[in-house]
């Protein structure tokens, strides 16, 4: 379970957000909607670990992750997985090293089968050796979903992931998202500009609107 209590960040004496309030349980998927500009990556890179701030707490799976606005476990100690909007994958590196990227201390032959069931869910077998470029978009945004699977995070946080998309491609995507998150009992937060999408992926939507987090 994912609880963040009376987060509050301020920007150059500007206040962003005044008391966020979010409580998820286990596979609960959340869609966070809100104006540019109003904190909703903000928020997202508190609980990730990535900045602090003033005020606010977060606890995890029962672990205290952050407190008064300070961290007391590192980013790369949380579980948490991320997808960003520009997916983020290495050009460099294959499908297959791609995935592997997060697990790469696991011994070889469990890479290979997480990398073969993670290929198997978003619905690209095969595909292990091909490179970021020779994908279209929305097979490189379920790599990326994969990647952020496969060392089987406690969270979930997708930062507008398919706003690079063309309508039809991520409405398709979008549906096929949440069956890999149920199927795969993640909790997520997913930042939106998109309502249609917020409602279509989430189990329960909220806004922040003056400052604060309203749920629908």
């Amino acid at each position: 379970m994912l609880a963040v209590d009376n987060l509050s960040i301020i920007y150059n004496n500007n206040k962003v957000l005044d008391g966020f309030n979010l409580t998820l349980e286990q596979g609960e998927i959340f869609a966070l909607l809100g104006d540019s500009g109003s904190g909703k990556s903000s928020a997202l890179r508190f609980i990730a670990g990535l900045d602090s701030t003033d005020s606010g707490s977060i606890q995890l799976d029962g672990q205290q992750l952050s407190n008064h606005g300070k961290h007391q476990v590192s980013p790369e100690a949380r579980g948490i997985g991320m997808v960003f909007q520009d997916y983020a994958l290495f050009p460099h590196m294959t499908v297959e090293k791609n995935i592997a990227f997060g697990i790469s201390k696991q011994p070889r032959i469990k890479q290979k089968k997480r990398i073969k069931e993670l290929l198997t869910l978003i619905g690209l077998e095969g595909i292990e050796r091909k490179y970021p470029h020779q994908l279209s978009g929305g097979e490189q945004q379920r790599v990326a979903l994969a990647r952020a699977l496969a060392p089987s995070p406690k969270l979930l946080l997708l930062d507008e992931p398919f706003s690079s998309l063309d309508k039809n491609h991520r409405v398709q995507l979008v549906a096929q998202v949440r069956d890999i998150l149920k199927q795969t009992n993640t909790t997520s937060i997913l930042v939106t500009h998109n309502v249609s999408e917020a409602n279509t992926l989430a189990d329960k939507v909220g806004k922040i609107l003056n400052k604060r987090l309203t749920i629908k």
